[in-house]
């Protein structure tokens, strides 16, 4: 019975296609370790900051106020069962780990997605000083009474946090967490603090919206997804349609995420990051970052 179970097993994974094999290889590899790592605790109180953490986690530092998109530092990205996490694995460790932080003021999700809303690692961000900024219908995913507030927005909604305003913009997307909650919301954001506008996209296919956000006063920078379009082209931009999306918007910088973290598709590793500078062209000196860790600041 062993022998006939163990046949079956290499049968199914000779047959299967290179994406699932490549989940059972999942299983067996370490995570290297970032390539850069980001010292936060050097940035001044004054100026705009930035560092990619890996997926579509950056930290972000605007005149002293600290914020951190879709947080996941997690070793799996999935449904936790008690100790165990069931989910992809990361290929490549955050730049920084929780306790590496610098005290963080506001944090913000785009969708409930697992690997964007990591419910381990919003535990372990937990404070008193901290705002959880949402989509509309996932706050019940977070522990109430463990932040100072939690604000859900839904799209064209803002709300303020002291010299900073959100506001939550329509992407084309979806939020279920699991097939049952479909009822859960998906944003992009816009930031404003004093003089400095930021584009967060959160998870997108393309969309004519990021045209509406353009204004006479461009965005310094622009946060866009460019990974996990291979297959999946109707929920997940490519990294030429995400830099179009960011000049639709207006955007001076662009910093692409949302790749090199998580094996989501089938495009090869650096694939997204060779297409960005590719589309970008003469351009390739506004492309903020490329590589986990990295940082980037404007004055």
């Amino acid at each position: 019975m062993g022998a006939a179970l163990l046949d079956l097993g290499s049968w199914v994974y000779r047959t299967a296609p290179s994406f699932y094999r490549r989940l059972a290889q999942d299983f067996q590899r370490d995570i290297r370790p970032a390539p850069h790592r980001p010292d936060p605790n050097s940035w001044p109180n004054t100026g705009f900051h930035a560092a990619w953490l890996g997926h579509s986690t950056v930290l972000l530092k605007i005149d002293g106020l600290t914020i951190l998109t879709d947080p996941v530092f997690s070793k799996r990205a999935g449904i936790g069962l008690g100790p165990v996490t069931l989910g992809l694995k990361r290929l490549v460790a955050p730049a920084l780990t929780i306790a590496d932080l610098p005290e963080i003021d506001v944090v913000l999700l785009s969708h409930a997605h697992m690997d964007h809303f990591d419910i381990p690692s919003l535990h372990r961000l937990e404070g008193r000083g901290v705002t959880v900024v949402t989509a509309s219908r996932t706050a019940d995913l977070l522990r109430a009474g463990r932040y100072s507030a939690i604000r859900e927005l839904r799209w064209d909604e803002r709300t303020q946090i002291g010299p900073l305003e959100i506001r939550a913009f329509p992407v084309r997307h979806w939020g279920a967490r699991m097939r049952s909650d479909t009822y859960r919301g998906y944003n992009g954001y816009t930031l404003e603090c004093g003089r400095y506008r930021i584009l967060f996209g959160g998870d997108t296919a393309m969309t004519d919206t990021f045209r509406q956000l353009k204004t006479s006063r461009p965005f310094d920078l622009a946060i866009m997804p460019v990974g996990a379009y291979n297959p999946w082209i109707t929920a997940h931009c490519t990294p030429e349609q995400s830099w179009r999306m960011a000049q639709d918007a207006g955007a001076e910088f662009f910093l692409p995420v949302h790749h090199q973290t998580f094996m989501l598709s089938r495009e090869p590793y650096f694939e997204p990051i060779e297409r960005v500078y590719n589309v970008a062209g003469n351009h390739s000196d506004r492309v903020a970052l490329s590589g986990i860790g990295q940082q980037f600041q404007i004055n």
